[in-house]
């Protein structure tokens, strides 16, 4: 890097070779750089845009960005060269950008390749240059484009012959990448192509071009996860919508964004209900043809990743890097960012860790990516960097229309958002492992002091924390399989954010994980509710109450009863839990079962992040520390339902069958076993927030299911409303159940006006009954002058929510 300062410096501008007949470059002919060339009308139309290019810009490459982040100028402790290779040092990474581009859509052309038997299509310049541009990237993609697509190559020995060169020298898609030996460290044939950065930055661009472009094409096909949908499947995010351009375009004249931009296929399923399928069984007969169809699609994404990855820069390359590994082109920066970050954002919004490990042979070959791009100096910024994605496309109507016989040429004006960078992706996946480590080892019986480990078990229990010894006598292969998988995620993230130390300094990092998702170790290290402000609009308290819900819809936190200090207590060291189902979860303190254990784990990564959070209803977890089998969890009533609000509190044990089993579950919001809501609570966790605590929950009575708005069934959800204003409202407030003090009383300060107005309404259309405790079938209204204590309660719920939002202690009243 020393010598090629100085080379740039013009400190060798004096010096030929030992053949006296190349002389060295000037300083000002080597730091040129070039620029968008504009075609002029005669000229074919060659589809180059010089948007996001700024005409007249001669800053250096490095200071290209517009905006200054305040960490690239901090010092940068134990930093070596970092801040003069970043070619990002200048750039102010936010997720609010918002970028308008033209760009240009071309039909490709069609060659035939010599030693291939059939025709393949050569990039476009379009295609090339697609994406949300970083400063003046577009105006050395076009360069490098041209140059290499036209002109002659002449011989480097100087006999004076040349070679034409033409775009399928360098651009062609190839069905596969062609496939390379594993470059050595010493200059060979092998490593022929590494002679200089800006063919580097070629075949990698071409290669994640096809990269995208498998990826989309496998994408368009229903996973085995969507056509067979098993009990522990989960919702997945949305795809982002892609920026690439298939090869086979359209030809209408009327052109929809859906051509330019395909949405990959996510496949639909059938409607179902809402209750039990009865006797029907699921049909599992395509179920391993689909999962082999998966692992073949999954294998397919790898090997091309693997066959790119030896192109990618790398200045950890077996052997030592080569000059192109330092000296890195632009082009390889601007298409990593492009077309490497679509594919590896939309691999890591997969929402389910077990699916991620059942495709670890795809995602070990993502983390390798993660792993090489951010330990490379020039690189590593684009870990922390907003991804940016496609939020419209709109047509732009030609200047001139092609010429007759000619490849149609069609401009569209690309809307780009910043969205989440490829670090904080991975933190939703880092969540979901920790939790599944805590499955795995939370209740395994402690190894004899004098157990000696294999090679491959301490290989399994090696890193940062040391984990505890595992004979291998215990923990099933598939177990083992998942903490492995669980390991290596945690260990990206690690090594990520010692890169962008390094890289970007230790201030930025810490602003970086501030911004992280993240789950609290304890309830007790939550942020007191005083600090969260409601606002003065319905708006800005539904945006609060969001934000609070989701730091705290899921932690772990001690549910074990202090010991009594009875000393006849020594002989039984088994601690006792605040919870319903104490006796089963004392009973298998410290056993192991890895079936169990590895449901466990699955059930957890899932929980961490999935939760489902909203104004209308959410639901909280809190997951005891050391037993991660004990469980508790609060759901809010859903909106338009006569739950509406309430905090319903249950008990969940995960059993020693589970997940053979379905969990056990007690509901603890009874008024003291006084009051039943709905005949299913006590039967099923699964589904309650949408299945049982329902609008119209008389049709779930047995033999009243076709009962629906009946005088019966609205008296049914009128008397619910008062049992839950006294028990779910009011009695959670005054006396709320540990772990959900501040839960509770932050759910109600933050919905305290909206909750009045239920109140209110509530009172209103109450039909004065008399509250039954065990369902609402043959009453009459209350004599005149009596009253049914409904107007009491809420009286008296509204005068503990005016104290909560004048910020007053409700204490223990």
């Amino acid at each position: 890097m020393e010598a090629a300062e100085r080379i740039f410096d013009g400190s060798f501008d004096h010096i030929v070779d030992e053949d006296g007949d190349v002389a060295m470059s000037s300083s000002e002919t080597v730091k040129q750089k070039p620029r968008m060339m504009t075609p002029n009308d005669e000229d074919e139309y060659d589809g180059g845009s010089d948007e996001g290019v700024d005409e007249g810009d001669d800053e250096d490459y490095a200071d290209y960005a517009d905006y200054d982040y305040d960490s690239d100028y901090e010092e940068k402790t134990g930093q070596g060269h970092g801040a003069a290779v970043d070619p990002y040092a200048g750039i102010f990474f936010s997720k609010d950008r918002r970028e308008e581009v033209i760009e240009v859509e071309e039909e490709p052309e069609i060659v035939s390749i010599t030693g291939l038997n059939e025709e393949v299509p050569v990039m476009t310049q379009g295609q090339w240059m697609k994406g949300c541009p970083e400063g003046s990237e577009q105006s050395f993609l076009f360069s490098l484009y041209r140059e290499l697509s036209e002109g002659e190559c002449p011989c480097p020995h100087g006999c004076g012959a040349s070679v034409s060169r033409q775009k399928s020298d360098f651009f062609a898609l190839f069905p596969t990448f062609p496939h390379h030996q594993k470059v050595p460290a010493p200059l060979d044939i092998d490593a022929s192509l590494f002679h200089c950065s800006n063919l580097q930055g070629v075949i990698l661009g071409v290669g994640l071009a096809m990269l995208e472009q498998a990826y989309l094409n496998e994408a368009q096909e229903p996973t085995p996860t969507q056509k067979y949908v098993g009990r522990t499947s989960r919702k997945r995010r949305k795809m982002e919508i892609p920026h690439v351009i298939p090869p086979n375009v359209n030809d209408d004249e009327e052109d929809d964004e859906d051509i330019h931009y395909p949405v990959p296929v996510q496949g639909k399923k059938a409607k179902l209900g809402t209750g039990y399928a009865g006797d029907a069984r699921e049909d599992m007969s395509g179920q391993l043809e689909a999962l082999n169809a998966q692992r073949a699609k999954d294998e397919k994404l790898a090997n091309l990743l693997t066959q790119i990855r030896t192109f990618l820069p790398s200045v950890n390359r077996e052997g030592g890097g080569h000059a192109s590994d330092y000296l890195v082109h632009p082009t390889a920066l601007a298409h990593l960012r492009r077309r490497f970050n679509f594919v590896s954002s939309q691999l890591l919004r997969n929402d389910s860790l077990t699916d991620m490990s059942d495709r670890s042979v795809l995602y070990f070959e993502l983390f390798e990516w993660l792993e090489t791009i951010s330990s490379h100096e020039a690189l590593a910024s684009m870990m922390a960097m907003p991804i940016m994605v496609v939020t419209s496309a709109k047509a732009v109507a030609a200047k001139k229309s092609s010429p007759k016989g000619s490849p149609r040429i069609r401009e569209r004006t690309i809307i780009y958002e910043g969205s989440s960078g490829p670090r904080e992706l991975l933190e939703a996946i880092v969540i979901q492992a920790q939790a599944a480590l805590k499955g795995l080892e939370g209740m395994k019986v402690p190894d004899p002091e004098d157990a000696e480990m294999s090679e491959e078990q301490k290989r399994m229990t090696a890193d940062d924390k040391g984990k505890g010894k595992d004979d291998g006598s215990f923990a099933s292969e598939e177990n083992r399989k998942l903490l492995t998988f669980c390991q290596r995620i945690v260990n990206t993230a690690k090594a990520i954010d010692r890169s962008l130390v390094e890289t970007k300094g230790k201030a930025f990092v810490d602003r970086l994980h501030a911004s992280l998702p993240k789950i609290p170790a304890t309830s007790t290290t939550s942020e007191g509710s005083a600090l969260i402000e409601v606002g003065d609009t319905e708006e800005s308290a539904m945006e609060a109450y969001i934000k609070w819900a989701n730091r705290v819809r899921f932690e772990y936190c001690d549910l074990t009863i202090p010991p009594s200090g009875d000393s006849g207590a020594e002989e039984d060291q088994t601690p006792n839990y605040k919870f319903y189902f104490n006796n089963e979860a004392r009973m298998l303190a410290n056993s192991d079962i890895p079936k169990r254990s590895l449901a466990i784990a699955k059930e957890l990564a899932v929980l961490t992040t999935n939760l489902p959070v909203a104004w209308n209803s959410s639901i909280f977890l809190r997951v005891d520390e050391t037993r991660v089998d004990v469980i508790k969890a609060l759901i809010t009533g859903p909106e338009g339902t006569p739950y509406h609000n309430g905090c319903f509190l249950f008990d969940v044990f995960l059993g020693p069958n589970y997940n053979q089993s379905p969990p056990s579950v007690k509901y603890m919001t009874t008024n003291g076993g006084k009051y039943r809501f709905n005949p299913n609570l006590y039967a099923v966790l699964i589904s309650i927030q949408s299945m049982i605590l329902c609008d119209e929950p008389y049709v779930n009575e047995p033999g009243w299911a076709n009962s629906g708005g009946t005088p019966k069934s609205v008296a049914y959800s009128k008397n619910i409303r008062r049992m839950v204003v006294r028990t779910a409202m009011l009695g959670n407030l005054k006396a709320p159940s540990e772990p959900w003090a501040d839960v509770i009383r932050t759910h109600f300060r933050l919905k305290a006006k909206s909750i009045m107005a239920q109140l209110d309404k509530w009172l209103e259309e109450d039909d004065g009954n008399a509250t039954i405790g065990d369902g609402a079938y043959f009453q009459k209204s209350t004599t005149s002058g009596s009253s049914n204590g409904f107007a009491e309660d809420v009286a008296e719920l509204k005068t503990l929510l005016t104290k909560l939002q004048a910020g007053e202690d409700l204490g223990s009243s």
